[in-house]
């Protein structure tokens, strides 16, 4: 019982990572109708700052606020630069345009840091794993969980009572109507792509101090664009629900059936599930069902 306990616990913090990055994901959908498919790479920028901050010795808060500054920057020039000229054109021509912010961002990446996996030193959180009775976890889910929680505690916070959390909800549901009001909403597109990065790099940290800073960490980009699809494209809290099912997922299939068929199974966990829940529900659990008429 302890050990599915623990399994449960860990797919939980998995979960809420994987849903804070979709998170991101769904703002900037939401905000501007662009399928962000650089998300993986965001995360990886964070993790990769992080780790600089933290080789050069800085504590633990200054490597997070760097982390969180730099995801700033690069979702403002991103979408200054690359997207906001594309305002207007066809869908396709800007979904490649991601799709090559992330070849780009990734290369840009190899040729700063290298292709060899790096480790935080000194580690980000404590190496003493906490015990709770028979289920023993790793200080980096715990301390990844509260992250985690506090960040979507300022994020409700943040869209239900700050002027530019209701400019960005105001305009996720009409552009047209936003810009009426005065709403700018070229600013909003900027502040969602900001977040987007500044999600996305704190979730790159997390999950860095739980494996290694590598370039495999953009595959959780992937992953996100799953939570999302499960969750629905348009929906938040779907985005964290859905990241909670595929985290827990993935950590019952990394105990239970990985050292059944010798591993694997729980890296491709996200996307079956995806697919099942695809054909089921197309608009995502909490997606918005579209009626058109002729």
């Amino acid at each position: 019982m302890g050990e599915l306990a623990g399994y449960v616990i860990t797919g939980i913090s998995l979960g809420f990572i994987y849903g804070l990055v979709a998170l991101g994901f769904v703002l900037v959908y939401k905000s501007s109708r662009i399928l962000n498919f650089a998300v993986g790479e965001f995360l990886l920028v964070g993790a990769y700052v992080a780790w600089t901050a933290r080789d050069a010795g800085w504590p633990l808060w200054a490597t997070f606020l760097a982390t969180i500054i730099a995801g700033a920057i690069l979702g403002l020039l991103i979408e200054r630069i690359a997207l906001r000229p594309l305002i207007g054109q066809p869908i396709l021509g800007v979904i490649m345009m991601t799709i090559a912010l992330s070849v780009i961002l990734r290369g840009t990446v190899m040729l700063i840091w290298g292709a060899i996996s790096k480790v935080y030193q000194p580690r980000l959180f404590p190496a003493e794993p906490v015990q709770l009775g028979d289920i023993v976890i790793r200080q980096e889910y715990v301390w990844g969980f509260v992250t985690v929680a506090i960040l979507l505690i300022l994020f409700t916070y943040f869209f239900r009572y700050t002027t530019a959390g209701l400019a960005m909800r105001a305009t996720s549901e009409d552009h047209q109507l936003a810009r009426g009001t005065g709403i700018r909403v070229k600013s909003v597109f900027a502040q969602s792509w900001a977040i987007c990065a500044i999600v996305a790099g704190v979730g790159g940290i997390i999950l860095a101090s739980i494996t290694s800073v590598t370039l495999d960490l953009s595959q959780v980009g992937l992953k996100s664009i799953a939570v999302v699809l499960v969750g629905g494209l348009e929906s938040i809290p779907g985005a964290i629900v859905a990241g909670l099912i595929i985290g827990i997922a993935e950590g019952l299939a990394s105990g239970y059936i990985d050292p059944l068929v010798g591993g694997g199974i729980s890296e491709v966990f996200a996307f079956a599930i995806a697919i099942v829940s695809l054909l089921i529900w197309p608009y995502g659990l909490f997606g918005l069902r579209r009626i058109e008429r002729i």
